[in-house]
């Protein structure tokens, strides 16, 4: 059995050898005399010229979509992609033929609106400008793993049916879990917190729910969460600082690993600053003038606030520190010398949020206290409290929206566009 080359290694094969590609029929033109095939596979596109009747009739009867084996003899072209076709082929159908597809994928851009993309979502993502998106994406993930795992993190699993909302306040999605209520978790925060008992720094990539009524471009019932939390801190700059180092990370795999995508799709990679500039809540307000007792900041001001640090730092990254406690969990540390403030941060990338993270409560004294003040009962959180019970040091951590985070680097509108398969208010399929 001869080796399938992919569409990418064609170009250095030998020209007049034989060759083997297995692939996607991307694009036919059918000339008086000449036929042409792109084949497309997982690395790119190839061209094959089919001249011969058999071949053509063959062509013919497939649509596009339809996957085939093309063998054939490598013919040096610089008028062909990478200067190299395939000429003299043998075309077998490796399934039936395929119906016409409800999107035209050789367009350079996906046709359709948004909606119809996503109710073909099968069938749209296989857009060349799609893959490329969620390469980006994954990419992303695998510098995240690797930054982490150097760095000395342990990568956790944790339960996504729970027993208790994690942050008290929100929505979560509710379930019959075997006669008893369960609900799908919002974070793996307080199994994280729980891990920082066991390895001391700990990462995970999963799924988190929010049944939040929102029905915005920013936001979604379900995405994925790049979860990080670590010991042994002084307070949450420790962990802004980690989160500079994953995002360096994150950008250098997409510059290594997907640099073909990121020229197709002319992403501009952000530079991060060795340290990433820092603002305090309050400050923030009084510099997009919003009055000094806003609880958290709109989305007008955010964008402000980005435009600021870009002006002021050369950064589009800013790190707003400080928010009030009243805004946030009851496991969030307060700043020292002043509670009201919290030793928390939320980091803004080009005029929108994009990680929340900081300090957490570790003594078991003080979580008595917070959710005594939360209207909480502590009877609720048994088994999340016992790990504070029996020694846990000063710690913290972050989380990273992943659709958030590609939607931000593609400077793309609405996040919908770079998640496979989003679930929103309207959303429950494909």
């Amino acid at each position: 059995m001869q080796n399938r080359t992919l569409a990418a290694q064609l170009a250095a094969e030998p020209t007049g050898s034989i060759v083997v590609l297995d692939g996607w029929i991307h694009r036919r033109r059918m000339l008086a005399h000449v036929s042409f095939l792109v084949l497309r596979d997982r690395s790119g596109m190839a061209r094959v010229v089919v001249k011969e009747p058999p071949a053509r009739a063959v062509l013919d009867g497939l649509g596009e979509e339809s996957v085939v084996r093309v063998t054939g003899t490598v013919h040096a072209n610089p008028a062909a992609p990478a200067g190299v076709e395939v000429i003299d082929p043998v075309i077998v159908p490796l399934g039936e033929p395929a119906a016409t597809p409800p999107l035209e994928l050789w367009r350079p851009n996906v046709s359709g609106g948004l909606a119809s993309r996503l109710d073909h979502a099968p069938v749209a993502l296989r857009h060349p400008r799609a893959q490329h998106s969620w390469r980006i994406a994954a990419t992303s993930m695998r510098g995240f793993r690797e930054t982490l795992t150097e760095a000395g993190f342990v990568e956790i699993t944790t339960p996504k049916i729970v027993g208790t909302a994690t942050e008290s306040g929100s929505n979560v999605f509710e379930m019959d879990y075997f006669g008893q209520p369960g609900f799908l978790a919002q974070s793996p925060q307080f199994f994280k917190q729980m891990m920082v008992g066991a390895h001391e720094r700990v990462f995970e990539v999963g799924p988190v729910f929010r049944a939040e009524p929102h029905d915005t471009v920013r936001h979604l019932a379900q995405y994925t969460s790049l979860d990080v939390e670590f010991g042994f801190i002084q307070d949450h700059r420790d962990v802004i600082a980690q989160l500079r180092d994953v995002l360096a990370g994150m950008i250098r795999s997409i510059a290594t690993y997907a640099a073909a995508s990121v020229e197709a799709l002319e992403v501009e990679l952000p530079s991060v600053p060795g340290v990433i500039p820092r603002v305090h809540f309050a400050d923030a307000l009084r510099i997009v003038g919003a009055a000094p007792d806003e609880p958290d900041l709109e989305p007008a001001h955010e964008r402000a606030l980005s435009q600021w640090a870009l002006a002021e730092f050369g950064s589009e990254f800013l790190a707003v520190e400080g928010y009030p406690m009243r805004k946030r969990p009851f496991y969030t540390h307060p700043q020292p010398d002043d509670p009201r403030w919290s030793n928390s941060f939320d980091l803004l990338f080009r005029g929108l949020e994009l990680t929340t993270g900081g300090q957490r409560l570790h003594r078991r004294s003080d979580y008595r206290t917070a959710l005594a003040a939360a209207g909480e009962r502590e009877e609720d959180f048994a088994a999340y409290l016992s790990a504070f019970e029996h020694g846990m040091p000063p710690h913290g951590g972050f989380a990273i929206g992943l659709e958030r985070w590609v939607a931000r680097l593609l400077r793309v509108t609405n996040v919908r566009e770079v998640t496979l398969f989003p679930r929103d208010l309207h959303r429950l399929t494909p």
